[in-house]
């Protein structure tokens, strides 16, 4: 056991790639898939009575290919899948709106450590490419990485020593040098799991972005418009729709309409590439690009 860093107390988890299977730019439920071992993870977390969150870059609402709406929609899925997390926070911005949130900038690990009541050096988190265990760093929590397609051959190299070959293990790992180690069997579903107090629906909808779940009888705002999107969406968030961390609205550059036209048209290629059974290499660049 490591006895140089605080246990961990919280485990946060990149959502596509890590927990769901990564379907670039997804704003349907229906398409949502847990990954292998995703939930036994998610239930060994809360069996040693750890907190639990999930962190992700969306930039296709920046991008204009999705609305926070239906981001949340696949957000509520994959938490019914899973059997519930503490919560679930993701970045809306495109990747040149220089927000604070974005992984790898540490925006959303610290956000999350703070509604998990924690600091963030007792966070783990675990994700599949370097802008997860970097994200991890420079919030001062420690951060894993998972492997899979999508995965640089640089990045595995580069986290070696910081890496798990999937994610049982990675918790498993994690649960062991805290001294909180789950038995084995409820990895399977077996024996008593247990689970913190979930807000109410009303709340978890509300606190899935950035900013906090309204107050009882709090008027709600209302969400961003499918029409508000690339430069609007990014000033509707920083006032408090959907990002409470998001730096001043970002301004239209002149190559704002090509970004968005070149990103519609790197989805469609990297679909077809992938029906075609595209090399491992080729879509793993094609999911950086993408989240």
């Amino acid at each position: 056991m490591n006895t140089d860093r605080p246990p961990v107390a919280a485990v946060l988890f990149d959502r596509d790639g890590t927990l769901v299977a990564d379907v670039p730019y997804n704003g349907d439920p229906d398409r949502v898939r847990l990954l292998p071992g995703a939930a036994a993870a998610v239930r060994l977390v809360r069996r040693a009575g750890l907190g639990t969150a999930v962190v992700s870059n969306q930039s296709g609402i920046g991008r204009g290919l999705l609305t926070t709406e239906q981001v949340r929609a696949v957000n509520e899925r994959a938490d019914r899948l899973l059997g519930g997390v503490g919560a679930w926070l993701f970045c809306p911005h495109a990747p040149d709106a220089g927000c604070a949130c974005r992984k790898p900038r540490p925006g959303l690990i610290l956000e999350a450590a703070a509604r998990l009541g924690l600091p963030p050096a007792r966070c783990l988190v675990i994700g599949d490419i370097a802008a997860d265990v970097l994200a991890a760093r420079a919030a001062g929590a420690r951060g894993v990485l998972v492997p899979n397609a999508a995965t640089a051959p640089e990045e595995v190299h580069r986290f070696a020593t910081d890496s798990a070959p999937d994610l049982l293990t990675a918790v498993r790992e994690a649960l062991t040098e805290a001294g909180t180690a789950a038995p084995a069997a409820d990895a399977d579903g077996a024996g008593s799991i247990w689970r913190p107090p979930m807000p109410t629906t009303s709340a978890r909808r509300s606190g899935t972005g950035l900013h906090p779940p309204p107050a009882e009888g709090a008027p709600v705002a209302p969400p961003v418009r499918p029409a508000a999107l690339g430069p609007e969406a990014v000033a509707a968030d920083a006032g408090g729709v959907g990002n409470a961390l998001a730096v001043p609205p970002v301004r239209p550059a002149a190559t704002g309409s090509e970004a968005v036209a070149r990103a519609a048209a790197g989805v469609d290629a990297g679909r077809r590439a992938w029906g075609r059974g595209a090399s491992r290499a080729s879509f793993g660049a094609d999911r950086r690009r993408s989240s």
